[in-house]
């Protein structure tokens, strides 16, 4: 099996690179190799945030190998998708931050990967964003119709996906499916400095990561269940070590060093 996912740890940071050139286009096989890295990394105490790329400088994801998919039953094309919808649902569980880092187009199956993270730059005049699975005769299957809603809201959504209209990085950016724009001259090191900002020492990582589950699971549940998990998550904050470096460093007015404990 090709080596379809790349996987290194720089500075407490998994950085997750989708390799398949030139589009980055994604198959069965790459969701499992990268259903092995979200594992990895979130077993890795070292590790704190995930980084999602892909390689090269003119696509994220191109979404789906359309090849590929045309080469499949219908009843396999419908496991794949039960397959790629359980990874992407272990990326947005995962109890650490994960930045998606779009350095260049990031369209159908691209998009749903993205939005899978829980924070989206990208690259400066760097390409388009959209869901134009409706061109193909079917849905963005792979938590688009799910997520982008619950980012953008109903109607913005189904008008974007209705039409298989591509969006501008600005454009998408003004909707709220893109936090920032990062110039393009060294954007790759420039992602990895954002995403850096989230761990220790500049960052409580466990707090973080308890804000992402507080989020990503409140939002499933009514509201007072998802009081509750507040609470609980904050019982567990309370006892951390990165929670008393927190409340000492403020009270002795000095900056404080988080360790990510």
């Amino acid at each position: 099996m090709s080596e379809l996912i790349k996987y290194h740890v720089q500075n407490h940071i998994a950085v997750i690179t989708l390799y398949n050139p030139p589009a980055n286009a994604y198959s069965y096989e790459m969701m499992m190799q990268l259903d092995a890295a979200i594992l990895k990394a979130r077993m890795d105490q070292e590790v704190h945030v995930l980084l999602l790329r892909g390689s090269g400088d003119k696509f994220f994801c191109a979404g789906a190998d359309i090849e590929m998919l045309g080469n499949m039953t219908p009843e396999f094309k419908y496991y794949f998708c039960i397959h790629a919808n359980e990874t992407l649902n272990r990326l947005e569980q995962t109890s650490k931050l994960v930045v998606a880092a779009l350095n260049g187009h990031t369209v159908g199956g691209g998009l749903e990967i993205a939005m899978a993270a829980d924070i989206r730059i990208a690259k400066a005049d760097g390409g388009k964003v959209g869901l134009p699975e409706v061109h193909l005769g079917v849905l963005p299957g792979t938590g688009g119709t799910q997520r982008l809603a619950r980012l953008i809201g109903a109607s913005k959504s189904i008008e974007l996906m209705a039409t298989g209209n591509n969006l501008s990085f600005d454009e998408a950016k003004d909707l709220g499916i893109i936090n920032h724009i990062i110039p393009a001259e060294n954007f790759d090191e420039d992602a990895m400095a954002y995403a850096q900002t989230f761990t220790p020492p500049h960052k409580a990582s466990f707090a973080v990561g308890a804000i992402k589950r507080a989020v990503q699971s409140g939002v499933q549940m009514g509201f007072q269940d998802g009081l509750a998990l507040e609470r609980e998550l904050q019982q567990q904050l309370f006892k951390s070590q990165d929670a008393l470096e927190g409340i000492s460093a403020f009270n002795e007015k000095r900056t404080p060093e988080f360790k990510g404990a």
